[in-house]
């Protein structure tokens, strides 16, 4: 889920304070209401700054406020992986399938492995690195029961506009279909598709569980977002100020803690509607993993610049992971 702070209108005075919050949220949900929080936090550390709440996608697409970013219209984003690789083509790496065996294999690898050389390379764009927001792991949801890689051999699959979901789909053999977020539920009415993927978040309550009942926990792409500021408004801001904002976002951990337990009672209440939930055993998801072994390197070698270099990365912090697990 893609929740973002930005600023819009008119010009502000030099030394005015500002910030205004917006996003494509859903109400009553975790990622909204740590915005809420962070905005709380801000207004009590820097009393005279004017903030603007407008979560709810009053401001348009990501792609809009990418473009806001670039022109100081907005100041403090949080931009999912797929969007912010139209400006750091390394990021779309990390919705690699299998590039991760667990969370807490995610969570180890990104807090020591990849905030040094996304930092950079956001820096290079205008953008300030400032934390990451977890989506969830997608799952595939299918109209049939789908157990292993074979099942989706021919089957219609929708595929989104990033290259690893597009890789993903032909290493299992499905039969690609390329289309937009806000198509899925027609096309699945319409059996235009009869399968997908995406993070419990959504899909259920979203109509997709209504027409493809079928959930298979594959947790084969962790989807992450980044929260950054442009830097022309974050390099104008005065160190007291900068260091009172970007304490206020909440740490981390307790972040992901409340994300996977909303996740959980997600995944319970999908259950409760009737939806079919596979879980897989250890055997049955190294069958995916296997099914998708290479793609990864073949999307670093496609993607470019220094793709090759993140991976390595990642390959070296599931190296140092395993260690600690065995030490």
């Amino acid at each position: 889920m893609v929740f973002l702070l930005t600023a819009c209108g008119s010009p502000k005075e030099e030394n005015e304070l500002y910030m205004t919050v917006g996003g494509t949220g859903i109400p009553n949900t975790v990622g909204v209401k740590h915005f809420y929080d962070f905005e709380q936090s801000v207004k009590e550390k820097l009393p005279t700054i004017e903030t603007k709440m407008l979560v709810y996608g009053q401001l348009g697409s990501e792609e809009n406020l990418v473009s806001g970013l670039r022109r100081n219209r907005v100041q403090f984003a949080n931009l999912s992986a797929i969007i912010v690789s139209t400006l750091v083509p390394e990021t779309a790496l990390l919705y690699a399938p299998y590039l991760f065996d667990s969370p807490e294999e995610a969570d180890f690898i990104y807090d020591n492995y990849l905030t040094p050389i996304f930092t950079e390379m956001l820096d290079q764009k205008g953008l300030k690195f400032f934390a990451w927001s977890e989506i969830g792991f997608h799952h595939v949801y299918s109209k049939s029961p789908i157990l292993k890689p074979d099942d989706l051999k021919g089957i219609r699959y929708r595929v989104s506009a990033s290259l690893s979901s597009r890789y993903f789909a032909e290493a299992i053999g499905a039969d690609l279909i390329p289309m937009g977020y806000g198509e899925i539920v027609q096309s699945l009415q319409t059996d235009l598709i009869t399968a997908g993927d995406n993070s419990i978040a959504l899909y259920v309550k979203t109509g997709k569980e209504q027409e493809a009942p079928h959930y298979t926990l594959t947790q084969h792409s962790l989807g992450m977002s980044v929260m950054v500021a442009g830097k022309d408004w974050w390099n104008n801001l005065t160190p007291e100020q900068q260091e009172a904002i970007e304490s206020s976002w909440p740490d981390p951990k307790k972040a992901r803690l409340e994300l996977r337990e909303e996740e959980a009672g997600n995944l319970k209440n999908a259950e409760t509607m009737g939806i079919k939930v596979y879980r897989l055993s250890k055997n049955e998801r190294e069958l995916w993993k296997s099914a998708t072994i290479g793609q990864a390197e073949r999307l670093a070698k496609e993607i470019g610049g220094r793709s090759e270099e993140v991976l390595s990365l990642i390959i070296e912090g599931k190296q140092d992971y395993q260690n600690l697990l065995n030490n």
